[in-house]
């Protein structure tokens, strides 16, 4: 389908210009390769010449992330880390904000069109994403360090853009003498985003039709500015990625440079992240796991990935970690053998907890689940509980009148720890309400000896709700 596609040379008067060393990787395992052996690929575009195409010179790379919200989620995680690897490999990565295609809508993998966002919301977005994401690079450069021998020869820091800058002041007569000269309707028609829409009750809007030309636009931009020549996307992405391929290839093919000395561009898309069951990958109970602690604790962050499945954690391990594939392979046996241990989840969750929050969010976290399913209270520090719980919506503050004239089981309804008397009642029947690792009755109330250092009690309902409360000063 595709013809070798070649750069057609930086002839717009906005270039940004990359000085990208030359470099023989061909001594080293390819980022293609090692991206398939990890599971993050799902299509490529001439995968052979791909291969090729990386061992001779450091590429710029790209993958998209849209604004819809303040924060990045992990489902966020598999094509950051898909940049990550082509970082570790000497590749150059672009992590590109959608702050104009944001205001337009994809219409990829949607029954519906999505509500159209205000701009003051999309500038607030665009800035905390941006942030969002140079933190998670820089981070992730730190994990890395620590695990890859040649990083520090090879790893070129991301260049974080926005599309905003060159669609904020490009005119529309501007932009159909490119993309839309360019585009085939017969082709736009045939995309599967699009197809499906047509065949629905909705329909699909003018605005959401051209979306894949404002997307391949954002590739042909990036190639002409920076000499990009990958774009990395999920599954559903694949039309909007085709799209400009062919915008770029029918771009060079109005170039006046020789053919020899054109660039060509690739695709790859990664797989849709399910769970075993099916289920949306990031979501728990409909709510998105952030990378932005004050949206989601250190804590819940740890406790996603400790809870991961058997059946998911091998996949997971090799998608979110750096660790070697014999090092998973060799936890993942002995997983096999002591499953009730859960070794397998535990790493997982110390290594993606690590890449998001350091090596200091590790700590507070494995110190928090020491504290909250532990038994014997008498080891705990409170003056490091309440560090650890700092911002943590499970620290709770209350009124000595409240922590000593109310039962437990009464403080538990109050606070949501319980949702209501009869469901509070059913646990103590149960023997599953607890006070500092130990299971109560229904009248119990706590008691000044009952407060860990004299500053606070933790209460559990069930098998992972709890509740550190503290006397209010």
């Amino acid at each position: 389908m595709f013809s070798v596609f070649r750069s057609s040379g930086c002839h717009s008067p906005k270039i940004c210009t990359l000085n990208i060393p030359r470099r023989n990787l061909s001594t080293r395992v390819g980022p293609l390769d090692e991206l398939s052996s990890r599971g993050f690929v799902s299509q490529v575009t001439k995968p052979e010449q791909l291969r090729d195409f990386l061992q001779d010179q450091s590429r710029v790379v790209y993958s998209g992330i849209d604004p819809t919200a303040d924060s990045l989620h992990v489902g966020h995680i598999l094509p950051m880390m898909c940049l990550v690897h082509f970082q570790i490999h000497g590749h150059k990565v672009i992590p590109l904000i959608g702050g104009a295609t944001a205001l337009i809508g994809d219409p990829s993998g949607r029954s519906a069109e999505r509500p159209h966002m205000e701009e003051a919301m999309a500038q607030n977005n665009m800035l905390k994403l941006s942030a969002a994401v140079q933190k998670f690079f820089e981070r992730a450069g730190d994990y890395a360090g620590k695990r890859v021998s040649s990083l520090d020869e090879s790893y070129i820091p991301p260049l974080v853009m926005n599309n905003i800058d060159w669609f904020k002041n490009l005119g529309v007569l501007e932009f159909l003498r490119v993309a839309g000269a360019n585009a085939r309707v017969n082709s736009m028609i045939a995309r599967e985003s699009v197809q499906s829409r047509l065949n629905s009750q909705q329909g699909i809007s003018f605005a959401e039709f051209s979306y894949q030309l404002l997307q391949a636009y954002d590739f042909l931009a990036l190639h002409e500015r920076t000499g990009c020549t990958i774009q990395i996307g999920g599954s559903d992405q694949w039309g909007n990625i085709i799209a400009g391929l062919e915008l770029i290839g029918r771009t060079n093919e109005l170039s006046n440079r020789a053919a020899e000395s054109r660039e060509r561009a690739f695709g790859i898309t990664t797989p849709l992240l399910t769970t075993a069951t099916g289920a949306k990958f990031g979501k728990s109970a409909g709510n998105a796991i952030w990378l932005n602690e004050k949206l989601t604790s250190v804590y819940d962050f740890y406790q996603f990935f400790m809870k991961t499945s058997d059946e998911d954690v091998g996949r997971y391990l090799k998608l979110f970690t750096l660790l070697p594939l014999e090092k998973i392979e060799q936890t993942l046996e002995d997983h096999r053998r002591n499953p009730e241990e859960r070794i397998a989840q535990k790493l997982l969750a110390e290594e993606v907890t690590e890449l998001v929050h350091t090596v200091e969010g590790v700590k507070r976290a494995k110190s928090i689940t020491r504290v909250l399913f532990g038994t014997d209270v008498s080891a705990v520090n409170a003056a490091e509980v309440l560090v650890a719980l700092s911002g943590d919506r499970r620290l709770l503050s209350i009124p000595a009148e409240e922590m000593y004239g109310t039962t437990v089981l009464r403080l538990t309804v109050t606070h949501g720890v319980t949702k209501n008397t009869s469901a509070a009642k059913s646990l103590v029947a149960m023997r599953g309400l607890y006070l500092n690792g130990q299971t109560i009755d229904a009248d119990r109330k706590i008691q000044p000896e009952d407060l860990i250092d004299g500053r606070l009690v933790i209460v559990r309902a069930g098998k992972d709700k709890h509740v550190v409360f503290t006397l209010q000063s």
